[in-house]
C-alpha cells in the first residue's frame, strides 16, 4: 500500500506567512490521511521569520524549529517529519530535499550563491532542487523564471495554484523529462483541496526522500474530500487551457 506524504508545507516558526505551528499540524495531517509531511519553511532568501541580522548558528537554529517541533510532537506516532527548504532566488522559489540543519551549519551563509553554484553544492551533498509552482502568477511577481539546467523535478501540482498553472508545470516536467511531485503549498488549516505524493514505501529521513525523487518513485496527487487522486488522472490539471500571460523567461 502507498504511503501519502505533504511535500510542500510551511510552519509560523519558520515562515512569515506561515500562520500555524509545526505540533500544531500533526493531528490535523493525520486526520486528512497524511503519512508524513515535509516541512519546507521559506529561507532567508524568501519570507522568513527569522532575524536576518542574527549571526548564521543562531539563524539556522531558529529557523528549523518548525521542523524541529514538529518532530518532537509527532514522537511515538505512526508518523513521519522531514525536514526540506523553500529557497527563493528572485521570485523564482526552489524546494530543497536531502540536506538537514547541520549541512547548513557547516556550509555557512548560502544566501549569496547564484542557482548554479547551489545546485552543485546541493547535489554534491546528495540532495535535490524542485521547481516550485513554476508558471505561478501573482501581483507580487514581474514573470516565469525557469532554468532547467538546475531543475533536479517540477512541482507539477501546487493546490495553492489554479489548474492551468499546475497543467503547464506537467507539460513543462514532461519535456524535461524530470522527476515530478505535488504539494498542498500549505499555511495554514483549511477545507480546500490539498496535494502531496504516494511513495511506495514508508520514508523517515530527508535523504531517503530526496532518493525516492530521483528514482522517479514520487506520484503527484491531488487530496479532495477524502479522496486522493494522482494528477495524471485530472485533465484539467495536466492540460493547459491557455498560455502563460507573464513573460517567461529562461535565467
Amino acid at each position: 500500500m502507498p504511503y501519502l506524504y505533504e511535500t510542500h508545507l510551511h510552519t509560523s516558526e519558520g515562515s512569515a506567512c506561515g500562520e500555524i505551528t509545526g505540533p500544531d499540524y500533526i493531528d490535523y495531517m493525520i486526520g486528512k490521511g497524511y503519512n508524513g509531511i515535509v516541512v519546507t519553511d521559506h529561507f532567508f532568501t524568501g519570507n522568513c521569520a527569522v532575524d536576518r541580522s542574527l549571526p548564521w548558528a543562531e539563524k539556522v537554529r531558529l529557523y528549523c524549529d518548525g521542523f524541529r517541533k514538529a518532530s518532537e510532537a509527532s514522537a511515538g506516532r505512526d508518523f513521519d517529519v522531514i525536514f526540506g527548504m523553500e529557497y527563493n532566488f528572485d521570485g523564482d522559489e526552489f524546494l530543497i530535499y536531502g540536506l538537514d540543519e547541520q549541512w547548513l551549519l557547516d556550509s555557512g551563509d548560502i544566501t549569496g550563491l547564484g542557482r548554479q553554484e547551489l545546485h552543485e553544492k546541493v547535489r554534491e551533498s546528495g540532495g535535490v532542487m524542485v521547481h516550485a509552482h513554476p508558471f505561478r502568477e501573482r501581483n507580487y511577481l514581474r514573470d516565469i523564471k525557469l532554468t532547467p539546467d538546475v531543475c533536479d523535478g517540477i512541482e507539477v501540482y501546487n493546490a495553492a495554484n489554479t489548474a492551468n498553472m499546475n497543467a503547464l508545470a506537467y507539460e513543462y516536467a514532461v519535456k524535461l523529462g524530470v522527476p515530478m511531485i505535488g504539494g498542498s503549498d500549505i499555511h495554514y488549516f483549511h477545507d480546500r483541496p490539498m496535494g502531496g505524493v504516494l511513495v511506495p514505501h514508508r520514508v523517515t529521513d530527508t535523504a531517503g526522500f530526496a532518493n525516492l525523487i530521483l528514482d522517479g518513485l514520487t506520484t503527484p496527487v491531488q487530496v479532495k474530500d477524502g479522496k486522493v487522486t494522482p494528477v495524471t488522472e485530472i485533465t484539467e490539471q495536466i492540460r493547459p487551457t491557455e498560455a502563460p500571460s507573464f513573460d517567461v523567461i529562461f535565467t
